[in-house]
């Protein structure tokens, strides 16, 4: 699998570009953490703990205020799996899938193991994180998949008949890949999602939901991205119940102001092109990011995915300055987030200065060993 070379980044671009990488990344854990008090709840459940408006603010899950799932621990390994694959380039070594099954393999020994072993040097340092060894109500589908050395493929996917939502909810990182063709964006965000997720509906939203974060950290308009990723939809076999979604959230947008009501219908049964047209619905109708996030996380569907799909587009539309400060302030994990966002940016805008012909830099080849 190949990419583009990208363009040549000046200070500005490289400032812009790192806005958009923590506004993604803390935007899908902000609404990850807003929403995950609120998964199993029903509507009226939720007016009844919270009031008539539903939740406002973070509640406690998992004994504090602020904490993530399973969804934004795997959207860290996928940002790691990303900046390992950049870093394997340089030896030849060049088929991103299975550095990101890797990444996903070391994600999975989180939630067996008690905690980092010191033992394995290949592991890197997102892997020596101790709050990532949090075992958060992980689905299923990604135990089963991640949990041996077999990689799924579109060929021959781990889970064929999974249609949920929890791919498309670690694909954020991939849109990132802003010198890449948008076309190479999707292949890889739909190769990776079959790992866990075999159902056509599952890895095409996967794939959508990462064009789309592509184009708007590309600085393009959301709307610009729902019509790329329709685009590409076009060609792929199985792709009818997602352009469907996509085109009904579009068509929702001027239906009236918006509601939890709304919002079920198009969270449908919690497949992942439903909570795929949930995200898009509530980052075009949210008046601003802390409206957006709360209409995601209001209804009986999914709250935790919902909510951390439509942060990861907001958050890439207005980068990370735009986020709530009083919930990134609480936020789990924050600083860990901060510097792999950091660490990807520096990667993917300055990757040759760090390991390259002329030289590498052992302090980044020892976060991010080639092995």
């Amino acid at each position: 699998m190949g990419a583009t070379a990208g363009a040549v980044w000046g200070r500005t671009e490289q400032q812009d570009f790192r806005s958009r990488v923590r506004g993604t990344l803390l935007g899908a854990a902000v609404g990850d953490a807003l929403g995950a008090p609120l998964d199993g709840l029903g509507l009226e459940e939720i007016r009844e703990a919270h009031g008539a408006e539903g939740l406002t603010d973070l509640a406690s899950a998992y004994g504090r205020r602020g904490a993530v799932t399973h969804l934004t621990q795997l959207t860290l390994f996928s940002v790691d799996g990303l900046i390992r694959a950049q870093v394997r380039r340089d030896t030849g070594a060049w088929h991103p899938p299975t550095d990101l099954h890797r990444a996903y393999r070391r994600w999975a020994a989180t939630q067996s193991d008690w905690g980092p072993d010191e033992r394995r040097k290949d592991d890197g340092w997102l892997a020596r994180e101790e709050w990532l060894y949090a075992r958060r109500d992980p689905a299923r589908s990604c135990l089963l998949g991640f949990g041996d050395e077999i990689m799924g493929t579109l060929d021959a996917p781990k889970n064929p008949g999974e249609a949920g939502p929890e791919a498309a909810a670690r694909s954020a990182p991939f849109g990132l890949l802003v010198g890449w063709e948008p076309q190479l964006v999707m292949q890889l965000a739909v190769e990776c999602a079959a790992q866990t997720h075999g159902h056509p509906a599952a890895y095409l939203a996967a794939g959508a939901y990462a064009v789309i974060v592509h184009a708007l950290a590309r600085g393009e308009s959301l709307d610009a991205g729902v019509q790329r990723a329709l685009g590409l939809l076009g060609a792929r076999p199985g792709q009818q119940p997602v352009t469907d979604a996509l085109q009904h959230a579009l068509g929702a947008v001027r239906q009236g102001m918006p509601t939890p009501g709304r919002v079920e219908e198009l969270a449908g049964n919690a497949t992942a092109e439903g909570l795929l047209a949930v995200a898009v619905y509530c980052a075009l109708v949210g008046e601003d990011i802390r409206h957006g996030l709360r209409l995601a996380v209001n209804h009986g569907g999914p709250s935790g995915v919902a909510g951390a799909l439509t942060g990861g587009l907001l958050g890439a539309l207005h980068g990370e300055t735009a986020l709530p400060p009083a919930w990134l302030a609480e936020l789990e994990g924050r600083p860990t987030v901060l510097v792999l966002a950091d660490d990807f940016a520096m990667e993917m805008t300055q990757g040759p200065a760090l390991h390259g012909p002329g030289g590498s830099s052992p302090g980044w080849l020892a976060r991010y060993p080639r092995g």
